[in-house]
């Protein structure tokens, strides 16, 4: 995607242009298939990934109105609100990110970025974010004013819009299957909507148990004809849950490619890709593109288990 379609959107802030990185391995060369990585993670240190292009309208629509505020959501290890509060204070925009949970003695290095770059924190319990209702939302307009509300992960027709803006980084290319890890779904509607090429794409669930991706995929919007496929088998215990066995696949695939990956998206997306390859999921002749949604920052909550 030429660079100026993302600044011209939105300007205020410095983005890079990702490469598409070919990966070799002997499993790869036996199974014939051909494996390249989108490398979003580059676009920008913290702005990176697909957040970026989940928050571009958001981003837009605050820069053009009255109203310079912006209220989100997520976790203390939310890749969504840091990537919030640092876009917000580049282009001066108010930021508030509501965070699930009590506020605790001591701030994740997340939250403690958020802070840092200007947003303003509002902690909310774990039963009361169960029950977050348009009562909810009146209050955070009376406490806070005018502002635009982003919801958690961007899930929203704007957010997935954004997301659809991916597929100009691939659509001319020579490619058969595009993979990508799937939490909210906002970036996977986006790109399965804007997909008008005969490309399989795969998302891979990285919440246990999820089932309600047609029903999210409803609520965006999403033209119902469109096809997709999705697996829901590489979550390694659920959402930012992780195992050795994931850890030890990111390590030999950094010392291997020089690409760190992140433990809660990108990461299961490709150990998931790996596993379908020697399982023979692709048919020989398969050029696939993984997308590396960002998100390293979480990567930060480790201690001492990554060698990157």
């Amino acid at each position: 995607m030429p660079q100026s379609t993302v600044t011209t959107i939105i300007s205020g802030i410095e983005f890079n242009q990702p490469s598409i990185v070919q990966i070799r391995d002997e499993q790869f060369e036996e199974k014939e298939v051909q494996v390249s990585i989108l490398r979003l993670d580059e676009v920008h240190p913290f702005v990176s990934g697909n957040k970026l292009f989940k928050l571009i309208y958001f981003l837009k629509e605050a820069k053009e109105s009255q109203h310079k505020t912006i209220i989100t959501f997520g976790g203390a290890y939310s890749n969504h609100l840091a990537a919030t509060a640092f876009a917000c204070e580049r282009l001066n925009i108010k930021s508030i990110g509501i965070v699930r949970g009590e506020q605790p003695k001591l701030l994740s290095h997340t939250l403690q970025f958020c802070r840092e770059h200007g947003m303003q924190l509002k902690f909310v319990s774990r039963s009361q974010w169960k029950n977050l209702d348009e009562r909810f939302i009146e209050e955070l307009k009376f406490e806070f004013g005018q502002h635009i509300l982003i919801p958690e992960g961007g899930f929203s027709i704007k957010g997935k819009q954004g997301a659809s803006l991916i597929n100009e980084y691939f659509q001319n290319k020579n490619v058969t299957h595009v993979c990508l890890a799937v939490g909210t779904a906002t970036t996977f509607a986006g790109i399965v909507e804007a997909n008008n090429k005969n490309i399989e794409i795969i998302g891979f669930g990285v919440l246990k148990n999820t089932k309600d991706v047609p029903e999210r995929f409803t609520e965006l919007q999403v033209n119902p004809s469109k096809k997709y496929s999705f697996i829901g088998d590489y979550h390694f215990g659920g959402y930012a849950k992780k195992s050795s066995e994931l850890i030890s696949f990111m390590n030999r695939f950094y010392e291997k490619y020089s690409i760190p990956l992140d433990f809660v998206y990108t990461g299961k997306m490709m150990a998931g890709v790996y596993d379908l390859i020697s399982k023979n999921y692709f048919p020989r002749g398969s050029k696939i593109v993984c997308i590396h949604t960002g998100g390293l920052q979480g990567n930060n909550s480790l201690t001492n288990e990554l060698i990157y």
